[in-house]
């Protein structure tokens, strides 16, 4: 069944987790990363929702699904999701997911394979731990999180734009307009944001990827990324037997709102191939 303009909710471990879904077509389902509310994926939906019907949702704790209800897993992230499925009805889906979420596509593959026509990794890792441990991304982050409110949008926006993206701009101005896609002002987290980062933090997927081999998969690298580092990228799709690789040049770890248009042409043509391959 496809739906247009639909959003509800579903009970599940002491959280409602609320979802809203768009469009006409195959079934989309996208994952959120980090501290950021499912209406993130509006670059992707608003174009991709012609062809697709696309889903995304608020991770257990955040936005209008609150409250948590229980400790934030990654495991538990997974079954999240695919309650969302089934709340609507959807016995398989294209699945995307962006940094943490991108764990949390995995993981859900791995559990229900049968459930997942596609993989889309984007901007993320297999070994949580290993995200985010250069130099760069360790000032960035402090940056982020001490000194006034515009030093720290700065710093939020310097992790997620390529350099070639902010020269010249207004940034707070930018920021501003950012804010309603992540659901708070740049220059803060929500509290959950620390839970999910040590759930982040604990996963590794490694071992078990080789079990995802034939599953179309195409996992997504930005060069600039100091979160997810296009190393962490190859090493994620060689471990996926049969995975395709694919670095953006000029990109960050926002790249799914800094390079919309064409990310969204590399779903697209994924999923269609996904869909003459199954």
């Amino acid at each position: 069944m496809t739906l247009e303009g639909h959003a509800g909710s579903v009970a599940i471990d002491g959280c409602n987790l609320h979802y809203r879904v768009r469009g006409r077509g195959e079934a989309v389902l996208m994952i959120q990363g980090v501290g950021a509310h499912g209406i993130a994926w509006r670059p992707q939906i608003d174009e991709l929702a012609q062809d697709f019907s696309c889903a995304s949702f608020d991770n257990r704790g955040i936005g209008a699904s609150v409250p948590a209800g229980t400790a934030i897993r990654v495991g538990r992230m997974a079954d999240d999701a695919l309650a969302v499925m089934d709340a609507l009805a959807w016995r398989e889906a294209h699945v995307v997911g962006h940094s943490l979420g991108g764990l949390v596509a995995q993981e859900l593959a791995l559990r229900a394979r049968s459930r997942v026509r596609s993989l889309a990794l984007l901007c993320t890792f297999a070994r949580g731990r290993s995200a985010g441990t250069s130099l760069r991304m360790m000032l960035l982050g402090l940056r982020s999180r001490v000194g006034t409110v515009r030093m720290r949008r700065r710093a939020f926006l310097e992790m997620i734009f390529a350099p070639s993206a902010l020269a010249g701009v207004d940034r707070e101005a930018l920021a501003a307009r950012l804010a309603p896609l992540f659901g708070h002002d740049l220059a803060g987290q929500p509290p959950i944001a620390w839970q999910q980062l040590a759930a982040l933090r604990a996963h590794d997927t490694t071992p078990r990827l080789r079990e995802l081999a034939g599953l179309p998969t195409l996992v997504l690298s930005a060069r600039h990324d100091p979160i997810a580092p296009p190393a962490l990228g190859r090493a994620l799709a060689e471990g996926i037997p049969g995975a395709r690789h694919v670095e953006l040049a000029d990109a960050s770890h926002g790249a799914p709102i800094q390079c919309a248009g064409e990310l969204n042409a590399l779903l697209r043509a994924h999923w269609m191939g996904a869909g003459r391959s199954g």
